[in-house]
């Protein structure tokens, strides 16, 4: 049988976009530099130069500032000074500044960064929290995907769409502007953030905040997390500082305000984690990778620390045969728990399949796909990474599931199959 049969692909991808910016601290060097002995910092340097502008200069000069950057981007003036107050514990003793030089000063100390220019690749997708205005049978979702800019370095964005009855996906388009968070709190690295309540879901951009993160928020795999009646998104991600990663997880219930938090115990130090959408015989449970191979699941009592639980599935197929991830979460059906996966074989060739779990004892596997669901069609083999698709999360509309998936790191798309043929492929194994 010819992969993808069953699956139906949508002609819709969701390419990135450099047009979109977010501004960020910039920070010339604040270090004498050893070869010349300067005992004053180059940020002192820009000051002295800004105080001695005439007051008419410095006007014009802000005056030039907002015309070229006002449009893009919100409340431009109170980042501006927001970012003044931040440096100035890096200045030295100098003359108090007039506003106008205030606001260069933050002007100066920040740059432009367009999040996505290079890929926008690795989509979860989850039930918007406002179904308010959908029709029946359709669904409003939530898609996040992970951004690449400058210097590699990755955030997570969003996307908001519908689901029709008949499994057309359409996504709203993207607003023009792009906006960062405030920091409302921080204790250590737990850190809890707000974007403002006028802002639209696909403006809101989670750059790296902690040390942690700074090189990349890295795969986040969204789940709609059910207890007692109500709905937590809770995301697993990877935080990259460029030289180490470790798993954190971010919630959230109205995906306007965040809280980030560090996971511990021994399958946190490794990624690829994904969360369970409800709590199993009253214990928390987590798809793990920590051996670099293949799968476990493990189970917490507090949601924050994670063991190594026990072997689910290890490479066993030659297209999975150098290793085996999730895809996301798993999705409950009548049947079982389905879990998407991805695989790797010759020449670093990525492709997804799927397993069946039963429902009461998740280690127990009662389908599994024998050859790849989605792989690399001839044309969507080049990008960043070429031969890779990859997926973060899926989701259940009616009879159908929907898969969002990244294209050689580098866009991404979608593709729906029905439930009936996706059971009948795992419980038969997909015989060829």
């Amino acid at each position: 049988m010819p992969k993808d049969a069953f699956f139906n692909r949508q002609a819709l991808h969701l390419r990135p976009d450099p047009s979109r910016v977010v501004v960020r601290p910039f920070r010339p060097s604040l270090e004498p530099r050893d070869y010349n002995q300067l005992d004053k910092t180059r940020a002192d340097h820009l000051v002295e130069r800004l105080l001695a502008l005439p007051p008419a200069e410095v006007t014009a000069l802000l005056a030039a500032t907002l015309e070229n950057f006002d449009d893009r981007h919100r409340n431009l003036l109170a980042t501006f000074a927001q970012r003044a107050s931040e440096m100035e514990p890096a200045f030295s003793s100098h003359a108090a500044f007039s506003p106008e030089q205030r606001l260069l000063i933050g002007a100066y100390f920040l740059h432009e960064y367009s999040f996505e220019a290079a890929a926008l690749f690795n989509p979860s997708i989850v039930r918007h929290p406002d179904q308010t205005g959908v029709a029946a049978g359709a669904l409003r979702f939530v898609l996040s995907l992970r951004a690449v800019g400058e210097g590699h370095v990755s955030s997570l964005t969003f996307r908001s769409g519908v689901i029709g009855h008949d499994g057309t996906i359409t996504v709203d388009p993207p607003k023009r502007l792009a906006a960062l968070p405030g920091v409302t709190a921080r204790v250590g690295d737990r850190v809890d953030i707000g974007f403002t309540p006028e802002s639209d879901i696909t403006e809101r951009v989670i750059f790296p905040i902690t040390e942690a993160q700074s090189n990349g928020i890295e795969d986040a795999r969204f789940v709609a997390f059910e207890d007692r009646g109500e709905i937590t998104y809770y995301a697993t991600y990877t935080a990259y500082n460029g030289r180490a990663i470790r798993s954190e997880l971010i919630e959230t219930r109205d995906f306007l305000n965040f809280r980030m938090i560090p996971l511990k115990g021994s399958a946190a130090r490794n990624k690829g984690m994904a969360l369970f959408p409800r709590k199993i015989g009253g214990r928390y449970a987590m798809i793990t990778r920590h051996d670099n191979e293949g799968l476990h699941l493990a189970y917490s009592d507090d949601l924050y620390e994670w063991g190594l639980g026990k072997p689910l599935m290890k490479p066993e197929y030659p297209w999975e045969f150098v290793q085996i991830g999730n895809c996301g979460s798993p999705i409950e059906l009548d049947q079982g728990w389905l879990m998407f996966t991805h695989g790797v074989g010759p020449v670093r060739h990525y492709a997804i399949g799927a397993v069946l779990m039963d429902k009461s004892d998740p280690t127990r596997v009662i389908g599994r796909a024998r050859l790849p669901l989605v792989q690399p069609e001839a044309s969507e083999r080049e990008g960043y990474v070429p031969n890779v698709v990859y997926s973060c999360g899926a989701i259940r509309c009616g009879d159908r599931i929907i898969l969002p998936y990244a294209i050689s790191d580098t866009f991404s798309t979608f593709t729906t199959v029905t439930i009936t043929r996706l059971l009948a492929i795992l419980q038969d194994g997909w015989a060829s």
